[in-house]
């Protein structure tokens, strides 16, 4: 009986594109379910009841939710392409900068630079470039964070590698140069390059909409209040 594998993702967020690479990387086959998060399934509703959100990972009928949990799951399940290190250090070194894309990086990028302005967003730039730096000194003299291979904590950081450009220019600002950080920039376009990598990314105008509809939003409360 074949393996039942199912990703539900929505167009835009970056989160499901962690789950989609690390399948590929694995060389598992599966389906993609597109959701619409304004106008939820039933399905996704039953599959993730407390999150209510994506992405979900379907396998026989069992549903995992959070991406970074999702990860660890695919790891246990296919031993093949090991995402993880064997080393108990580098594996939680890599599990460590997994978690700060999530609680540091991509927090700091989305809520205090794209969301913001003026003053406010001056300090959200401020430290976004120390979180980025952080990523700088992890990455200088490695082609990626594991080493030579793809592996957890590039999955997790990937989104970098397209959506930081456009989240830069809808927020009006460089973060990320090549004088600056030429390990960060060198490492975006190894991983943007990879063949599992390549054609997964949402439309780009459609997404920078999406961006500035966010942004416009956003500035525009914060000026009611």
């Amino acid at each position: 009986m074949a393996e039942e594998v199912k990703v539900f993702r929505s167009w835009s967020s970056p989160f499901p594109l962690r789950v989609i690479w690390a399948l590929r990387l694995k060389g598992v086959k599966f389906d993609v379910i597109c959701e619409d998060l304004f106008n939820k399934s039933p399905l996704l509703l039953q599959y993730n009841p407390v999150g209510k959100k994506v992405p979900v990972l379907v396998h026989n009928g069992k549903a995992i939710c959070e991406s970074l949990v999702i990860l660890e799951y695919i790891e246990e399940t296919w031993k093949q392409t090991p995402l993880l290190p064997e080393d108990p250090y580098q594996k939680a070194n890599a599990r460590f900068w997994a978690k700060l894309s999530d609680d540091k990086v991509f927090q700091s990028i989305k809520w205090d630079v794209l969301l913001k302005e003026g003053k406010e967003q001056e300090e959200g730039k401020l430290a976004s470039l120390q979180n980025l730096r952080y990523l700088e000194e992890e990455l200088r003299g490695k082609k990626f964070f594991g080493g030579e291979a793809i592996g957890l904590a590039d999955l997790a950081l990937g989104w970098l590698a397209y959506y930081l450009n456009i989240l830069e220019e809808v927020a009006g600002l460089k973060l990320v140069d090549q004088e600056s950080f030429p390990s960060l920039v060198a490492w975006m376009q190894e991983f943007a390059n990879a063949p599992v990598v390549q054609g997964s990314w949402p439309d780009r105008d459609k997404l920078a909409e999406k961006f500035v509809a966010m942004r416009e939003a956003s500035l525009g409360k914060e000026t009611h209040k």
